[in-house]
């Protein structure tokens, strides 16, 4: 996992189990053409015949059923049937929360439905969000907090970790207008 400078410091964050889990995706990208990446198409077959079904190319946005898949390694809930594949389906995710920090689990919307995605940071204007189908690949990018439409917090068995916190970051980068 190579992450770009301004987020090296992720690498040896003792973040929460969610966001270790999907840093380990870093970098995964969708096959263009008419072929698919067999990591992207094995996450959907891992939730199910009926998901895998539905699911039938990386071109189709996979936000949701990225982070569907990183829920499903380590045993956490995954939005049931065909929700696991919308980024809708994590409205009802873990427990609500008004104020965003390390881990969370951010809902957006866009132009043609919605994204989702994992808080790692923020600057005044932007979430630094950690997701799949971003520049068709998993990545990290800037997106307005104008969009966000929820903020989840992972359902801990025990106690919230310390490493939940809000994280301020520098406002550099393009800011993303539409992830699909």
């Amino acid at each position: 996992m190579k992450l770009p400078p301004a987020y090296a410091w992720l690498a040896k964050e003792p973040a929460p189990r969610i966001l270790v889990a999907a840093l380990k995706l870093y970098g995964t990208t969708e096959t263009k053409g008419k072929a698919d990446n067999p990591v992207i198409m094995e996450w959907a077959r891992g939730l199910g015949r009926t998901i895998a079904a539905a699911y039938t190319a990386d071109a189709v946005p996979w936000c949701a059923l990225f982070l569907s898949h990183v829920c499903r390694t380590l045993a956490l809930p995954v939005p049931e049937g065909y929700q696991a594949l919308r980024a809708f389906g994590f409205l009802t995710w873990g427990n609500a929360t008004p104020y965003a920090m390390l881990g969370d689990i951010l809902v957006f919307k866009r132009d043609g439905g919605g994204h989702v995605g994992i808080y790692v940071g923020e600057d005044p204007d932007c979430y630094h969000v950690l997701g799949g189908n971003q520049g068709d690949r998993v990545s990290i990018v800037r997106i307005s907090k104008s969009r966000c439409v929820a903020v989840r917090r992972t359902p801990w068995e025990r106690r919230q970790p310390d490493t939940v916190r809000r994280i301020v970051l520098e406002p550099t980068g393009a800011v993303s207008s539409n992830e699909a």
